[in-house]
């Protein structure tokens, strides 16, 4: 069998390692041409990585949560099943691991044998089962058939005193062949609701739990199911006493769970959570530390009346050409950025230090940064030339940015290349802070919250829609006049958004 090693490629622009975070698939798994094979983090995202090959999986080279160097072998493809590769040749660059070959499918469901189980097993049990049952089968709505993925109990949630069912009198006479057939049916459905004893009888399928108003009335108040009430009264009764204990157990499972700090009798060293620092914020901690103590910060800060950019936004989300589309302040002080950095070019601008010495290199493109609060951590993608959307494009960028960005989808393409960053702090409650600069950028806007506060216009005191907003700037580059104007500038537009259409 001709063995196919394929080692990690270089996914971004000079990267050199990653870590690999889940794998997709094990050995003996066949795979096509652009399966994903496994998830990666860089240092500036999260990347599936294609299958440069066709065949079966021989082995995983590299474990799970290992970083590894770019050139590193990580599986091992043996020879392809015919029609595997689905008419689609092996990739120029492919051998060795050199080449990195566009994602565009994923696995089928026949290469999946546990999708297939899945697909095709649990729901032909339920439709047997309901076909075979005179009794409707009972479901919860919005729940399809079939096993469900990360379903059970939660982690922390509280446990269930055990209903007991009272003894019957005597005994029942065996069911008949007609009468156990919608038995067999209910056991046969994970979806079938099964009786519930109360009692010297059974409360069918269909039957509701016995509760008088004011029982039901207090365990709609306390968010409980009287379904998992023990009941005492007379015929089955849930009585308000039932309901009581029920609650005092309930509020005492609460009360022994653990929390954040109840530890008190381990040791100290065993209290303490140690979290490796891998990808995104590894990169983002070097990045930090060397703005930090490489470019010489200066802050400033500006309060802006942001009423009538409030108005605007309100009359867009209105508005039929922007339909379907979320608009917020930010499209309004992103757009202000960039007519402010055409009047104040130095701020969109980079130090260079070269064999040539100390050079500004001014940018007439702006590729916007947003940064973006992630699981993963802080990660900046941008917008490349945002200085040649239209208003309503620049809102749909702003969009997908978040939103691919909070998937964990961003490309590391997206990560590079940024002039200039917002850092929208105020969508979190704050108002205002002083935001390190992004490497190789030397300004950035913090855009702090939006709250109406008392605001003197024309000599009186009036409610007004009021922002804060922030700037950080190289000091080498941007000395304090040129930080003035811009923000200035920016806050023009913030106050008066009419001063776009100029």
């Amino acid at each position: 069998m001709t063995q196919q090693i394929f080692t990690l490629p270089d996914v971004g622009e000079g990267l050199t390692e990653a870590e690999i975070v889940s794998w997709k698939v094990k050995a003996g798994d066949t795979v096509a041409i652009n399966d994903i094979i496994c998830e990666i983090e860089t240092a500036k995202s999260l990347v599936e990585l294609p299958s440069p090959y066709a065949g079966t999986v021989l082995e995983l080279l590299a474990p799970e949560h290992e970083t590894i160097e770019v050139g590193r072998a990580i599986i091992a493809i043996g020879d392809a099943a015919p029609g595997t590769q689905g008419g689609e040749g092996e990739p120029s660059g492919a051998s060795g691991g050199g080449g990195f070959p566009p994602k565009n499918a994923h696995r089928s469901p026949e290469s999946d044998p546990a999708s297939s189980a899945s697909e095709g097993t649990a729901p032909s049990v339920v439709a047997a089962a309901a076909a075979e049952s005179p009794v409707p089968v009972m479901q919860e709505p919005g729940v399809e058939s079939g096993p469900l993925v990360g379903s059970g109990p939660k982690a922390d949630a509280a446990k269930r005193r055990p209903r007991k069912a009272a003894p019957t009198s005597a005994p029942t006479a065996a069911p008949s062949a007609a009468e156990a057939r919608p038995v067999s049916a209910a056991a046969a459905s994970p979806q079938a609701a099964a009786p519930r004893e109360v009692g010297n009888g059974v409360v069918g399928l269909l039957s509701r739990v016995l509760a008088k108003p004011p029982v039901r009335r207090i365990a709609k108040e306390l968010g409980i199911n009287l379904a998992d009430v023990p009941a005492t009264g007379a015929r089955g009764e849930v009585t308000r006493a039932d309901l009581e204990s029920y609650q005092a157990q309930r509020e005492r499972e609460l009360d022994e769970a653990p929390k954040f700090w109840d530890h008190p009798k381990q040791s100290r060293e065993r209290r303490i959570e140690v979290i490796p620092v891998r990808g995104v914020r590894k990169a983002t901690a070097k990045a930090m530390v060397d703005s930090a103590f490489s470019a010489p910060h200066v802050s400033i800060f500006v309060d802006v009346d942001a009423s009538r950019t409030m108005e605007f936004v309100q009359r867009l989300k209105k508005s039929r050409d922007f339909e379907g589309i979320k608009v917020s302040p930010l499209l309004i002080l992103a757009k202000a950025v960039i007519w402010a950095a055409a009047r104040n070019p130095s701020v969109n601008s980079e130090w260079v230090t070269s064999d040539r010495g100390d050079e500004i290199h001014v940018k007439h493109y702006m590729n916007l940064g947003i940064a973006a609060a992630t699981p993963r951590g802080l990660l900046v993608p941008n917008i490349k030339d945002a200085q040649d959307l239209s208003l309503k494009e620049l809102a749909v960028a702003l969009n997908d940015l978040a939103t691919t960005a909070r998937a964990g989808k961003t490309k590391p393409a997206d990560m590079t290349g940024g002039t200039m960053t917002i850092t929208n702090i105020g969508a979190l409650g704050i108002d205002i802070g002083t935001p390190i600069i992004n490497p190789g950028e030397v300004a950035i806007v913090a855009f702090g919250t939006i709250k109406q506060k008392p605001w003197v216009v024309s000599g009186e005191v009036i409610p007004r829609w009021i922002t804060t907003l922030g700037g950080s700037f190289d000091h080498r580059v941007v000395d304090g006049d040129l930080s003035a104007r811009f923000m200035a500038d920016v806050a023009a537009i913030m106050e008066e958004p009419a001063l776009l259409l100029d």
